[in-house]
């Protein structure tokens, strides 16, 4: 088992154009790394998370906020930082956070496009298109998307980037494991759904106490809170690590075909049951560029968003890392979030939407970056069209709402 990363959940403090508590990070990141090396876990990355930038600065002071966090965080040993969503009428901030992404390579944020009223904000659904359609056109191949998303109901505490922010308060640690090769392994050779859903209660059980003890450890330590593991299924982009493959091993050939929700209910109903704190998506990730099964299935044209969004609504994260068309238009993005928005406020869970329309591809076109924790794929066509007046500013909000619980930023909507 491998630990994808430990996100620490910091309190930033601004004034006068600069953080004036740096120093309470100093020392947080090596602490990290030489508590888990001790207890023999191979830990990829050590990530910081601040409360939503939007309450901290004020737009434009964003590019400057944004350059100072970021070198703080690296100077403090921290891989990634992420400074949080904006909410639904905040707007205004996108320009100035397009803008940090774009000049920091370290840097993660987000947009929310549900409100604490448990409704899907559609003007923010439609700026969150928007903003992903013009980081294609200013970062090289559209990257700059790997680190933006669209959250839907997503409360702080998840240790998964972009989705990650704090919540104002004491300094807090949450967990994210890299667990797919447990569950392939639980999975190979078994004889019915019973025994294979025993056969990983038992594996992950035994993992996430391990993981447990460590991370309360730590958190005492550095005199912070302990919010919990997300045991969502993490691939990597290595065939005895991909989830898809797990699922194809139990006998779902291909992933996606007959049976793939049955088996997809089965896993997350294990992963939620796991007697350990937890905190965040706690689901089935499909990233369709971080898993080799799944990138494969995209190279030869076996894979659909519609496919993907199925998984979403029985116990997925959302949409992550899809790549697309270069020439996929904001409001086809729009109506993408738009799908996983209502998915969210529907069935009463967090989910995000990271798509990643790649410059100068068509549907169906190779998909490769210089990066190890993505897999060759292809780019999914999307097809049809929604009106782009349905997410201009002032055209109200969906009718999302359902009594299910919405995470939103801890602000109120206006």
């Amino acid at each position: 088992m491998r630990v994808r990363a430990v996100t620490v959940g910091w309190t930033v403090e601004w004034r006068s154009g600069r953080i004036v508590n740096a120093g309470e990070c100093a020392g947080i990141a090596e602490r990290i790394r030489e508590s888990f090396a001790r207890r023999g876990f191979e830990l990829q990355t050590v990530r910081l998370a601040t409360q939503p930038f939007a309450g901290i600065v004020p737009p434009d002071a964003v590019v400057d906020f944004a350059r100072e966090l970021c070198a703080m965080a690296g100077a403090a040993g921290f891989d990634y930082v992420a400074m949080g969503p904006v909410a639904p009428h905040q707007g205004s901030w996108i320009p100035a956070m397009v803008s940090a992404l774009v000049a920091n390579e370290a840097l993660f944020a987000a947009v929310s496009v549900t409100g604490d009223d448990g409704e899907v904000s559609l003007a923010a659904v439609g700026l969150a298109g928007e903003t992903i359609a013009e980081l294609a056109r200013r970062t090289e191949r559209g990257f700059g998307n790997l680190r933006f998303a669209a959250l839907a109901a997503c409360p702080p505490g998840i240790p998964f980037f972009p989705a990650a922010y704090h919540d104002g308060g004491s300094l807090a640690l949450s967990v994210a494991w890299e667990i797919a090769d447990e569950v392939g392994a639980a999975f190979a050779g078994v004889a019915s759904l019973a025994e294979a859903k025993r056969r990983l209660e038992e594996r992950l059980t035994a993992r996430a106490e391990e993981l447990r003890a460590a991370a309360e450890e730590l958190a005492d330590d550095l005199s912070g809170r302990f919010l919990g593991i997300d045991c969502s299924l993490a691939p990597f982009p290595e065939a005895e690590r991909s989830v898809a493959g797990a699922f194809e091993r139990l006998g779902v050939r291909p992933f996606g075909g007959p049976g793939t929700l049955a088996v997809a209910s089965l896993v997350t109903e294990a992963l939620r049951g796991l007697p350990v704190p937890q905190t965040g998506f706690c689901g089935l990730m499909v990233p369709v560029l971080e898993d080799s099964r799944l990138a494969e299935l995209a190279r030869a044209g076996r894979l659909s968003l519609v496919t993907l969004l199925a998984a979403s609504a029985v116990c997925g994260v959302g949409l992550d890392v899809v790549p697309l068309p270069g020439d996929v238009r904001p409001a086809q993005l729009s109506a993408v979030i738009l799908d996983v928005a209502t998915l969210a406020v529907r069935l009463g869970k967090p989910l995000v939407a990271r798509l990643m329309p790649i410059p100068g591809a068509r549907a169906g076109d190779a998909v490769r970056f210089d990066f190890p924790f993505f897999a060759p794929a292809a780019a999914l066509p999307v097809e049809g069209e929604v009106p782009p007046d349905w997410f201009a500013s002032g055209s109200g909000q969906s009718t999302g709402s359902s009594g299910g619980k919405s995470g939103g930023n801890g602000e109120p909507v206006a």
